[in-house]
């Protein structure tokens, strides 16, 4: 529990390091191709240059600190009074408002799974998109194993 607690507090820096960080290689990568001048059409718009795969793998590392950032924070907050997991420790008292919360952090996961991962794939970030669908997803199923006081 102390990990996740710690993670979710140095998460905001972490995210926001990696943002200015995407913004600056974003920046400086304006004056390059973005897209390929030589080939079949198809093969000039799946096929990124280099300057637009450096974006892309530095958008997919903020994506997946982001995506640790909200499950920690999932955690954390459902550690108190929710979740009954012998890991996290003594939850504490039941919080009757959170009856539901367990299936609204899944359903956020998942929601926030397929919408990162559309908006990464229109954008031709194939990296970050894969990064979005296999994190969140599996963050969804393992936040959903989780024994509670309503289950």
């Amino acid at each position: 529990m102390l990990f996740f607690g710690l993670f979710f507090m140095g998460g905001w820096a972490a995210v926001v390091v990696a943002l200015v960080y995407a913004a600056v290689v974003l920046v400086r990568i304006r004056s390059q191709d973005w897209v390929r001048d030589q080939g079949h059409a198809a093969v000039r718009l799946l096929v990124p240059t280099p300057a637009y795969l450096r974006f892309d793998k530095t958008l997919a590392v903020l994506a997946l600190l982001a995506d640790l950032w909200l499950v920690s924070a999932a955690v954390v907050f459902g550690s108190d009074g929710v979740f009954t997991e012998d890991w996290m420790g003594h939850p504490g008292m039941m919080d009757p408002t959170g009856q539901g919360y367990q299936a609204g952090v899944v359903g956020l996961l998942r929601t926030t799974a397929w919408w990162t991962f559309g908006i990464a794939a229109l954008c031709r970030c194939w990296i970050t998109a894969g990064v979005q669908v296999c994190v969140l997803p599996l963050a969804a199923w393992w936040v959903g194993s989780f024994a509670t006081y309503y289950a």
